[in-house]
Formats: C-alpha cells, structure tokens, sequence
C-alpha cells in the first residue's frame, strides 16, 4: 500500500479528483455562457467540442513548473518515508532470521520496536498524503480559473456551444472525434497569455516535514 502511495503521487498528473471535478463544473459554465448570440438556428449550427482538462492543467507551462516545484518540495518527506519502511522491512528480517534463536526478551523488544515503527510511518503517510492533495488542489484551482477564462473566449470565438471534458472517470463521453478536440489549442492559448518567464523556476524550499515523536530506536549503525 505504501508502495502504490508514493508512486501515485509522484506520478506526473498529480491532479485531486475534487479539484478536477470543481475545474470541471466551471469549464462546463464558461461554455454555457460561450453560446453565441440566439438567432434563428443558431442552436443547430453550434458547434460541440472537448477538452481534457486534466491533461490540459498538467500540460501548460506554468502547471510543469509547479508540479516540478512541487515534487522538489515533498521529495524530502519521500526520502524520510522510504528509509523508514527501509528500517521496518529490516526489522522483519532480523525476526524472521532469529525465530528459534532469540529470547522472547529481544524477540518482544525487536516487536515492539516494529509497531511503533509502523505507527509513524502511518502517521507519515496520512500527513504526506493530506499536503501534497491540497498543495494539488491549490495548483488545479489556481490555473483551472484561468483556463476557464481562456476556454470562455475561446468558445465565443470560434462558435462553440458546449464543451465536455473527457477526462473525468466518470466521464459521459464514450466517442469524441479529434476534430472536435480543444485540449492542446487550449494549452497553447493559455501559455500565451500567462507565459512562464525565463528563469522563473528557483528551487524551492523544502517542505517541513511535522516533526515525529521521539522513540528509543538507536540510530543505524553503518556496516
């Protein structure tokens, strides 16, 4: 479970489904409000689109920076959560190795040991898990407004009545064809009106890890 934890969120679309979700609805709005003026059949000649708003957030330049910025950030606690199941499945080993052959003395004390090792990293995990989804959320929400300004003008200029997202895992769309796409005319508009400036990534400063509660573990010795 660990495993599958750090690697979905060092994935590349590290994107909250309630954030996508909310990027959605006000997608959904803008392209409502994107019908052109009512005239007589104007519904009939309006056009349909779509657009994968995730792969759209994530595909900006300014969306690659922040999740670059952001991967920086956690890659500490990352490190700290590795080395510590490091030192559990270690644990393991040595009961393992020693069943038969340690004192129930030792063998209690190396248990002991395993389950407060196992309850911080829990606590880890869940604090891991609860800042990297609102730093996400943060990052979808900050650039999802923007999009939807830019999708607005967009529907407005070139016909559009409606546009679905496609992306969403409850997505209604079951056939889209690629003529009707706007995900990538949507990013290329969006990086021209909030261009990233040249050298605007700096490394950014770790996050603090929540500092965990002392125990009597001694440090690992170095082989």
């Amino acid at each position: 479970m660990n495993s599958r934890l750090l690697t979905a969120l060092r994935s590349r679309n590290m994107l909250t489904r309630t954030a996508i979700l909310a990027v959605a609805c006000m997608i959904s709005t803008a392209a409502a409000w994107a019908q052109a003026p009512a005239s007589p059949g104007s519904a009939a000649s309006g056009k349909v689109g779509v657009i994968a708003i995730r792969q759209a957030i994530g595909g900006t330049a300014e969306g690659k920076l922040a999740q670059a910025e952001l991967q920086s950030q956690l890659a500490p606690r990352q490190n700290e959560i590795e080395n510590l199941n490091k030192q559990i499945a270690d644990l393991q080993q040595r009961l393992q190795a020693g069943q038969n052959k340690l004192s129930q003395e030792e063998e209690g004390r190396l248990r002991q040991q395993g389950q407060r090792l196992a309850q911080r990293l829990d606590r880890m995990n869940t604090e891991y898990q609860e800042d990297a989804n609102t730093a996400l959320g943060d990052i979808t929400e900050r650039i999802g407004r923007k999009m939807v300004d830019v999708l607005d003008r967009y529907a407005r200029e070139n016909g559009f009545v409606v546009v679905l997202d496609t992306s969403g895992q409850n997505s209604p769309v079951l056939f889209a064809s690629t003529q009707i796409d706007v995900t990538q005319d949507i990013v290329r508009l969006y990086d021209q009106a909030y261009p990233v400036k040249a050298g605007a990534s700096t490394p950014a400063k770790p996050a603090p890890a929540k500092p965990a509660p002392a125990t009597s573990q001694p440090p690992p010795t170095k082989p």
